[in-house]
Formats: C-alpha cells, structure tokens, sequence
C-alpha cells in the first residue's frame, strides 16, 4: 500500500495533535486516523437539470469508499449553467469555470494534502475542470459522471434541448404552429441529467472511458437510472484499489490515451470544444499535444455512431446498442487505439475489451460497422489560412456541401449577429462573421448555439458559413467553424475582415481564407486599434489577462 500522505501529517507525533482534534469533530475516529483520505469532489447543484441528480451518486460513492477501508471527506465546486445562460452575459462564465472547477478541486485536495480524489460532475465543464485537477495533482483519481438526460418526447419525434434552440429559429420563419413550438419547450428536458445528444458533456464524458479514467460502460447511463448510482459505488471501490496500488492519473493519462480519447470523439461524431478541452487536460498532464494531433487522428478514424445532433439518436440508444466499449472494440480491431494503454481499472484497455463482441449488434442502427462508417474520416477538421494561422475547428458532419464562398456578414458581437438573423437579414449564401468573443476578446468564447440553432430553424444551416473566434455548443451543427485564432482581441486577421469582403471556408482542402490582397491586409492592420477590454476586474478581468490563445487549450497557467 502506498504511504498516505495526509494519514501520514496528522500522525506524525505530538505536533499532530491539532490536526487530529479537528477531524473528530468531523466524525474521525481512533482507527480512521490510518485510513486514506479520499476527497469527493461534489458538482451538485440545483441550477441545471445536468447537476441536479448528483447527490444521491456521491451519497452512494461516500458509503462505498468507507466500506472499501478509506475516509470521505466531502467538498463542492461550482457550476455555470450552459443551456440557461446561453446568448446572455452570463454566457462568457461557461469557459472561466473550467478553470475555476479545477482551481477549486485543485485548493481543497490539495490543501488537505488527500490521498485520493474521486470528482463527481454534470454540466460541459465540469468534465475537463475536474481531469483537469486530477492530472495537475496526480493524486489517484476517477471522474464520475453524473449522466444523461432522457429524450424528451413530443408527437412522437426524441427531443434534446436543441431541440428548443432549434425551435426558435423554425417558428420565427414561420415554419413551425405555436402548439408545437410550446409542446417542444414544454417537454424538451423531462429528468435530470445532461443534455442528451453526444453534445459537449456526453462527449467529454464518454472520452474520459477511452482515456481511461472512468469506468468502462458508466458514461451514457441515464442519471435517474439505478445503474447509474451502482456506477459510482463501483468507481468508489476502484479508486481506493488505485490508491492502494498508487496508480495516479499520469499513470494513464498519456499520449497515445489522449489519442484513445480524441479516436473515441472521432468516432461518435462528439463535440467541437474536445479539442479546446483536450488542449487543456493535456497541458494540464505535462504531455505534448498540440492542435495539429486532431488532425492527425481525424484521418484514421471514421464516424461510426449515428447521434444527434446531426445524427438520430440520443446518449440512451447509445448506452443500449453497447455504448463506448463497443465503439472502442471496433477501433481497437482495427488498429486506432492503442491497447496497451493503463485504465483506472489497473488493467491494460485491451484487457478491458477482452469480452465486449467484435461486431456491433444486427438489431441497431446506433453504432455502425467499421466497413460501413457514417463517414470515412474524422467530423472535426483543423482549418487554417490568412484568416486562422494558429488554426481553428470545423465540424463537418451532416453536410452535402463542405466549402462555401461568400460575402462577410460581419458582427461584433454574439447579440448583434442573433438580432440580424432574427430580423431575417441573413441570406443564403452569406459567411457570417462573429468576432471580439475569444478566450480574450469576450471574454470566455461564448458559445454560439443561439445563432447556429436559429439559422438551422429558418432552413439556412446547409447555405450559410459561420465562423468566429468564439466556440460553438455540442449542440452545433451546420457549416461552422470556431476557435479561429489569433482571436480580434489581439489583432488577428479576424478583426480585419469588412461587411462584404469575400471569404472561403473549405473543409477537405482544411483551410479559410480571406480574399484580399496582403497589401490591403496590412494597411488595414496600421489602422486597426485594440479595443479596451470589457472587463478589467473580478474573475473575468482576471481571466483576460492570464489566458491562452484557443490553440493551446485557452488555459491560464502557461508558463
């Protein structure tokens, strides 16, 4: 068994003693002053169905981790609610609280110097925040996910919160009754739990599976389901297993698991913010990766799950046709994954997948086989040009047409562009351009599913480019491209684009492109001016001065 650490500083001698007397007002007793202490990192919270139903899972885990011989010591972390702030001020917190969840998880483990961290959350950031943490400390850990949300339901169609989203655009075009418009908002969001398509939390959540720091086939359980609570029991008893065996997150979190990770994204047709979270987790975890790796692993691997939000089906149908370690079989049979690689479990991922079949079942249309892929390569391609040299993210899935040319609609803000496309002033053919809302620049790269969302609402997802320095939901799909950088904020060649100019976006040569001569260029950046920022104090002002450029994750403890 691995020497504790924190059993270790309040035994040590007479000069404990302090130490020891405070914890028995906190129920220690004589024998648990030998025990691991393992923080249990509690994302609860009332704000947003994707946290409401963690606390019966840390209950379960608190129990779990006493009966496996450790000592839980609880604590919270804060949460932003996406789907709640989306297109509002509130909006810019929903990145800055990545960094604040794992500063937080980072503070209370490591202040009481824990033996162990099991790190429970829902909601998009909460995912990355907490791995995050737990590869910067390298203290044995497991993420345990709160799980998904049950498809809504209305005359008969699965509904997810984009749904809603979506609904806005259809009925301001006129395409949609208001009874159906109210029975879509009415039934949307039926349980707790994530939002339900392979968005940015089932995303992330699932990866963590391939990355092997959560249990294997535990991600796209319903939250309300029993199962669900079972998962977090047993991701109790292997962690006090890990710490007794001093597996630590660096352990498994390597290059070839990152790879793992962003495959399995690949794979089921996951979220755009993967790449500005797996920057992240894999500055956080001292390993090289840079943007260029996704590139890399997008030409080997096809998409093989038919899920929303371009796709069918929800994280539900995905669980019940076999879920992650089926899709992580296939990839393994053929040669993407690496199956050497270590798993919370202590046993290798190969090892893992030893009995999951080889085939997906007959019987579903969720996961497809590897010789008949949804698409061949990869759905998240790295763009870059004059417009996006740091390069930048397009998501190609669900598109007849992977290149547009067209006049800049260019807005400065996230408000300004979503007041055009409701005024019906967005046409078909038109390359959007929403600037100023960067890691700097917004500050906090709002996401941008109202806009996207509205434009697929009134029919235009297929004829109209967006791109930004902003990020996009998971929820996001259509000719989109985000995370351009440099950002506006620091003069990139976004904040130079004109109402007018002509721009190319095209994914299969991977490049976007403004059509103006480098004369004209840089005449126009000795004129350009940077703008004073939005924010100079609190937590935000804070952020804007310490982050990264969206290339490199938009961390904020680069060296």
């Amino acid at each position: 068994m691995a020497d504790n650490r924190r059993s270790r500083l309040i035994t040590q001698g007479v000069a404990r003693s302090p130490n020891r007397a405070m914890l028995r007002a906190v129920g220690f007793k004589d024998g648990d002053f030998d025990k691991p202490i393992v923080g249990v990192a509690n994302g609860h919270s009332t704000l947003n169905p994707c946290n409401a139903g963690i606390q019966p899972l840390v209950d379960r885990a608190m129990v779990a981790l006493e009966a496996a011989g450790a000592k839980p010591q609880v604590f919270g972390f804060p949460t932003v609610t996406d789907g709640i702030g989306m297109g509002t001020e509130a909006m810019k917190y929903s990145l800055v609280s990545r960094e604040v969840i794992a500063d937080a998880v980072e503070t209370s483990v490591n202040g009481q110097a824990m033996d162990g961290a099991l790190v429970v959350g829902g909601c998009d950031k909460n995912m990355p925040g907490g791995m995050m943490a737990l590869a910067r400390m390298n203290v044995p850990g497991i993420f345990v996910y709160a799980g998904t949300i049950k498809p809504g339901k209305w005359k008969g169609q699965d509904l997810t919160i984009v749904s809603a989203f979506e609904a806005v655009g259809a009925f301001t075009a006129g395409k949609m009754i208001e009874e159906d418009f109210v029975g879509i908002e009415r039934n949307a969001c039926p349980s707790v739990g994530a939002c339900g398509g392979q968005y940015t939390a089932n995303t992330m959540s699932s990866s963590f599976e391939a990355l092997g720091m959560s249990l294997l086939g535990s991600s796209q359980m319903a939250s309300p389901d029993s199962e669900k609570a079972d998962s977090a029991a047993e991701s109790a008893r292997v962690l006090v297993q890990a710490v007794h065996n001093n597996l630590r997150p660096r352990d498994i979190i390597t290059r070839k698991s990152l790879e793992n990770a962003v495959a399995l994204v690949m794979a089921t047709g996951g979220s755009t913010n993967a790449v500005l979270h797996y920057l992240a987790i894999a500055s956080a975890a001292g390993v090289k990766w840079t943007i260029d790796d996704f590139e890399r692993v997008r030409r080997k691997v096809p998409v093989l799950c038919d899920l929303k939000p371009s796709g069918r089906f929800v994280a539900v149908d995905f669980h019940r046709t076999g879920g992650v370690p089926q899709v992580l079989k296939i990839l393994l049979n053929n040669g993407v994954l690496h199956g050497e690689c270590m798993t919370i479990h202590g046993k290798t991922m190969a090892e893992m997948l030893k009995d999951v079949p080889d085939q997906p079942r007959a019987d579903q249309q969720v996961i497809r086989p590897w010789s008949d892929p949804m698409y061949k390569q990869g759905h998240l391609t790295i763009l870059k040009g004059n417009l996006a040299t740091e390069g930048c993210v397009a998501k190609i899935t669900g598109l007849k047409k992977t290149s547009i040319t067209g006049p800049a609609r260019v807005f400065d803000s996230e408000p300004a562009c979503m007041k055009a496309i409701m005024a019906k002033k967005i046409k078909p053919g038109d390359v959007i351009v929403i600037r100023y809302e960067g890691p700097k620049g917004g500050p906090g790269m709002q996401e941008m599913l109202a806009p996207t969302s509205a434009l697929i609402g009134q029919g235009l997802g297929e004829s109209v480019g967006l791109l930004t320095d902003g990020r996009f939901s998971g929820g996001t799909w259509g000719m989109v491209v985000g995370h351009v950088a440099p950002e506006a904020f620091v003069g990139g060649t976004i904040a130079l684009v004109k109402e007018g100019d002509s721009v190319t976006i095209d994914a299969k040569k991977r490049l976007i492109r403004l059509n103006v001569s480098a004369k004209e260029l840089a005449a126009r950046r000795r004129k350009w001016k940077a703008p004073k920022p939005r924010y100079t104090r609190g937590l935000l002002g804070k952020y804007t001065r310490l982050v990264s450029t969206a290339s490199k994750g938009a961390v904020t403890d680069l060296d």
